[in-house]
């Protein structure tokens, strides 16, 4: 299995998925980005250009780097297109038998036999994803964090097969290539992150529902008196509503601890579409764009 990996693909352009796209082609790789039609791959297109952007317009880009990350990309609609991948990322919805399809796919799609096919998600056994394949050894997870092109941090989460050689691969690529800081967990629901994190979350969910303080008062809170960036309810609207309920489903199903279970408001919210700033309301109201 070769160390030097030039050619990446990612499934998925959503967030994330535009995210790693673009920090592997700020590094110089060869990156072709899959969605699910020419129409979604656009988008996708569209949403890595404008992170581009706001890197040049910050001064944390120059224009030129950002005019030949753009180039070293293509977007696609089709699978197919990542053929000739040696490293593929998936980074579809956090819905396991949609992940499972996907590598599925791809275990007869790609064609070199030393490809590593990871995962992005942030919850999801990544034992189940392996299991899709006929090539287990060979999957692994690689967890980034949002927004990828800011925060350093990756865990890489191996599964009972994956090999010593996939998991050494994937550190120096996202080490040595990526300029990421790397953790490593065993291949449990939540993984070392989330599963400390979502609890913490969802304690200041049930703190709001139950009207013991407001959403703004509990965010001021933490970040005045505990020094926190960002307050719990700001940090669950931005990873998204849906996100947080599903990785907190993920870690009730496998450990079956209350403090793990989402409660009832972030249910409602996501029903009636209140997702955080990608819809422009959650626990707290957004501009659009």
């Amino acid at each position: 299995m070769s160390a030097n990996i030039a050619r990446v693909g990612v499934v998925g352009g959503g967030q994330m998925g535009a995210g790693i796209a673009e920090v592997c082609a700020r590094a110089g790789l060869d990156t072709v980005v899959c969605e699910v039609d020419a129409v979604a791959a656009r988008t996708a297109r569209d949403r890595v250009a404008a992170s581009l952007g706001r890197a040049v317009r910050r001064g944390k880009l120059e224009q030129g780097a950002a005019d030949d990350a753009l180039a070293r990309m293509v977007f696609t609609g089709s699978l197919d297109d990542l053929a000739d991948r040696q490293l593929v990322v998936e980074a579809v919805i956090e819905n396991p038998d949609a992940k499972a399809e996907v590598f599925a796919a791809l275990d007869k799609i790609v064609e070199d036999p030393a490809v590593v096919l990871a995962t992005n998600t942030s919850s999801l056994p990544i034992m189940r994803l392996g299991m899709a394949t006929q090539r287990a050894d060979r999957v692994v997870g690689l967890h980034f964090f949002n927004p990828v092109p800011v925060l350093p941090l990756v865990e890489v989460v191996t599964s009972l097969h994956t090999s010593a050689e996939t998991t050494t691969v994937v550190e120096n690529f996202a080490t040595r290539t990526l300029g990421k800081t790397v953790i490593r967990s065993q291949d449990r629901a939540g993984f070392v992150v989330n599963a400390l994190l979502i609890p913490y979350l969802l304690s200041a969910v049930r703190m709001a529902e139950s009207g013991f303080a407001t959403a703004a008062d509990i965010d001021a809170g933490m970040e005045l008196g505990c020094a926190h960036p960002m307050g719990p309810l700001k940090l669950a609207d931005l990873i998204g509503l849906d996100t947080v309920a599903s990785i907190a489903e993920s870690l009730y199903d496998e450990f079956r601890e209350p403090l793990y279970a989402p409660p009832p408001l972030l249910q409602r919210m996501g029903e009636a579409g209140l997702l955080g700033r990608k819809t422009g309301r959650g626990f707290h109201t957004y501009g659009r764009g």
